[in-house]
């Protein structure tokens, strides 16, 4: 019986449950691992800045250990509803995942923006543009590198963080 038109219980229950992030595209993993070859991100705590390739904007991170939550403003955590580059940067830089800081030397030094819009933010075509240089610069074996950025995708998803959603707005510009 509903008293007062309120929602019983059990319903209010319901929406206040933990939303998740969604699994974002691996190649969310190539552009994190390029911010921390890039050395784009400022801790503080539990926040982080994570600058863009371009390092013209920033996002803000929010990770709250207490609540197993984490936000950030970038485009695909606040638009699309997947963890977004930022916040697996902020994972990675703090030591929440582990993986081989090789991947991060190998992710260094690409301009993301401009490459995503090269290949009209076709993440499979700008994956293997990224794996063709890297197989090229660095000698690697493309199999174990894919093999490696899908460990660490596991591992963000395995932590099966709670979503937040920032209430600061994406930043404008380039």
């Amino acid at each position: 019986m509903w008293a007062n038109n309120h929602w019983p219980l059990g319903k209010i229950a319901c929406y206040t449950m933990a939303m998740k992030w969604a699994k974002p595209p691996l190649n969310k993993v190539y552009e994190a691992l390029g911010a921390i070859g890039d050395k784009r991100i400022e801790l503080d705590g539990n926040c982080a800045k994570v600058y863009s390739s371009s390092r013209n904007k920033y996002y803000d991170v929010v990770y709250d250990p207490t609540t197993h939550s984490i936000t950030s403003n970038d485009n695909a955590s606040y638009y699309v509803g997947y963890l977004g580059y930022p916040s697996i940067t902020y994972l990675l830089a703090i030591g929440k995942i582990d993986y081989d800081p090789v991947l991060a030397e190998y992710l260094a030094g690409f301009a993301w923006k401009d490459i995503n819009q090269k290949f009209k933010n076709n993440f499979a075509k700008t994956d293997a543009y990224i794996d063709g240089e890297v197989a090229q610069k660095h000698n690697v074996d493309i199999d174990d590198f894919h093999s490696s950025l899908e460990d660490i995708l596991d591992k963000v998803m395995a932590l099966d963080l709670n979503k937040i959603k920032s209430s600061l707005k994406p930043p404008k510009g380039y």
